[in-house]
């Protein structure tokens, strides 16, 4: 069944990657990575029909879900969500802007947690450095704005 819904997923791209204008001029033009993308769907949504049609994949009943690294995931997706640009109510500023690099710190860290790693402190320090880094390559070097806040009126 998932084989199926790839396949039409791929239909459906291919209809979109279809009403990309093209350049005259350019041999490679802007739709060449979405028909690749496509081309892949496709290829996986075959790939998984003929697995299904085979008898699918086994696996062990006794298998459940983490439920707590699920909860770690979630909260540093919604912390990232609410902190990066604050929340405003009613012309009141209910929750402060962290900016980007403080709430993709929180998320990397919390991330981290989910997939089992016990040192919160180091996971927030290399994230910390790893969304610094990609603050100053968006924010000032291709001058792509992202979420200013705490941090970044320091830079």
């Amino acid at each position: 069944m998932l084989g199926v819904f790839m396949i039409g997923f791929a239909v459906v791209v291919a209809y979109a990657t279809a009403a990309i204008p093209q350049s005259t001029y350019a041999k490679i033009g802007p739709a060449v990575v979405p028909w690749a993308i496509t081309a892949g769907l496709f290829v996986l949504g075959i790939l998984l029909t003929l697995e299904g049609l085979r008898g699918g994949w086994w696996h062990d009943e006794a298998t459940q879900l983490d439920w707590r690294g699920i909860l770690w995931l979630g909260a540093g997706l919604l912390s990232n969500l609410v902190l990066i640009d604050g929340v405003e109510f009613g012309g009141k500023q209910l929750v402060p802007a962290f900016g980007f690099i403080l709430s993709s710190t929180l998320l990397f860290a919390c991330t981290a947690r989910a997939f089992g790693s016990p040192n919160f402190l180091r996971d927030g320090a290399i994230g910390f450095t790893l969304a610094l880094v990609a603050y100053v390559g968006f924010d000032r070097v291709l001058g792509y704005q992202i979420g200013s806040g705490l941090v970044e009126r320091f830079i």
